[in-house]
């Protein structure tokens, strides 16, 4: 006898909205639109004749029955994309998928992939640098990599490398805002701030008990390298993240305005999927990207440290 199996596409949709307890971010999630995964949900419901989500007004919450009925769609979800991510890897096999954020991947992934390819020319990489969720194994993702101050549990973590924070800004503002021995006030000066990022300012002024400077004011972006290209342009003073800044330390486009760096408590982590053993392919790219993540942190080290 044939099992009786509701819409397949459509138990998608409600693992992602029950995770988020939202049919926007399952929208965003999918890639798709929220009127699709609401009438997906709906349709699934009719299927099987029981009201999964209670709708009031903008909050969204599961029912008694979609909160017995997730954890099995999960489960059985997740059994189909390791089964997948568990087949050889032959000709026609899919790319290996990395989730990176975007400063992260243009700066310090894509410069080093040229590497990966040329030992491994057969293997295709996809990079997806959205800000969006990632669950494993569901989303489809072999590796994401992500800034924490610690391993989440329940996934499988592995540090690649630390952060190493220094003010940066331009030359020419370092010297207009500097005394005659190049030390640069950093009271007198427009501190450009990162909102999304957990050590900002307040961490680098705690370290050097500078907690008199005032530090609400300035420009405020909501990624790293905007940060960076204004204080290249001159705005002001940005906390620059090494190696994220290190292409602009090198070509002078920004300079070091502290003498010395201090290590942050985040750092950054590779959270592999469940069954990324299996594979050759991914035990390759984890392999290697552990080996070039070994010698950033190295090169941060010596490059700190100083002649």
């Amino acid at each position: 006898m044939a099992l009786r199996l509701p819409p397949l596409p459509a138990l998608r949709f409600f693992e992602a909205a029950g995770r988020h307890k939202s049919f926007k971010l399952a929208a965003a999630e999918l890639n798709v639109t929220p009127s699709a995964v609401s009438h997906g949900i709906v349709g699934l419901e009719q299927a099987l004749g029981v009201t999964l989500f209670a709708r009031n007004g903008r909050t969204l919450s599961l029912t008694a029955a979609g909160a017995d009925y997730l954890p099995y769609v999960a489960e059985a979800l997740s059994l189909i994309a390791i089964g997948t991510q568990r087949l050889p890897a032959g000709r026609g096999a899919r790319a290996l998928a990395v989730s990176c954020a975007p400063t992260l991947a243009a700066r310090w992934l894509l410069p080093r992939l040229q590497r990966f390819q040329s030992r491994w020319p057969q293997v295709g990489v996809t990079v997806d640098t959205s800000h969006r969720q990632v669950g494993f194994p569901v989303d489809g993702f072999d590796f994401a990599i992500r800034l924490s101050r610690a391993p989440a549990v329940g996934a499988r973590w592995t540090r690649l490398f630390g952060q190493r924070l220094i003010p940066v800004c331009s030359p020419a503002y370092r010297a207009r805002l500097g005394d005659g021995a190049g030390h640069v006030d950093l009271g007198r000066a427009s501190l450009i701030h990162v909102m999304t990022a957990s050590e900002d300012w307040q961490a680098w002024f705690d370290v050097h008990e500078l907690g008199e400077v005032e530090i609400a004011g300035g420009l405020r972006f909501d990624e790293f390298h905007l940060a960076f290209e204004a204080a290249a342009a001159g705005l002001g003073v940005a906390l620059g993240r090494r190696p994220l800044v290190d292409r602009e330390l090198a070509s002078g486009a920004l300079v070091e305005v502290a003498a010395q760096p201090i290590s942050g408590d985040t750092a950054y982590w590779l959270v592999s999927a469940d069954g990324a053993d299996q594979r050759s392919d991914l035990r390759a790219f984890k392999a290697w990207l552990l080996k070039e993540a070994q010698a950033s942190d190295a090169d941060a080290v010596t490059a700190a440290a100083g002649p």
